[in-house]
């Protein structure tokens, strides 16, 4: 199974381009929460969507994110499950859960699962939010490559 990382935080992305883009502004201070701090970076991580090892048949993906710098601890992450039906992605499944940074392993990350109900090749893909808890951050989310799986739903 291949990971796709992606760089989700405006303020990583312009220090990785050497400031040669502006980055994307967060929610204004005003609308922010009593506790915000400045802003975090890190980068959102999934894995592309496969068949599930446990039963039952399933299409399934993960997602978790890794801290990079700033204040935050916990972030809510949030993945969709997409399949593509004609030219348009339709989100089958979603879950979310409060995570600590980390590496993926079983306890980092959350899993979004959709029972297959034939072998129908099918395109399917993830969409991926990182919000840090009490932090602010940039609004972007995250898509791994579509792939053909065969599971129809």
């Amino acid at each position: 199974m291949r990971t796709r990382t992606f760089l989700t935080s405006a303020a990583l992305t312009t220090a990785l381009l050497a400031g040669s883009v502006a980055p994307a502004t967060a929610a204004p201070a005003t609308a922010a929460p009593a506790t915000a701090k400045g802003p975090g970076v890190f980068v959102t991580n999934g894995d592309r969507v496969h068949i599930s090892s446990t039963p039952p048949r399933t299409a399934s993906a993960h997602a978790w994110w890794t801290h990079v710098s700033g204040p935050g601890t916990k972030a809510k992450v949030t993945i969709w499950l997409q399949m593509k039906s004609g030219k348009k992605w339709h989100s089958v499944a979603r879950n979310a859960k409060n995570l600590k940074s980390g590496n993926g392993g079983s306890a980092r990350r959350v899993v979004a699962r959709k029972k297959c109900a034939n072998r129908s090749k099918r395109q399917w893909r993830t969409k991926i939010d990182v919000d840090l808890i009490g932090v602010a951050d940039s609004p972007e989310k995250a898509y791994t490559k579509p792939v053909t799986v065969k599971c129809g739903v």
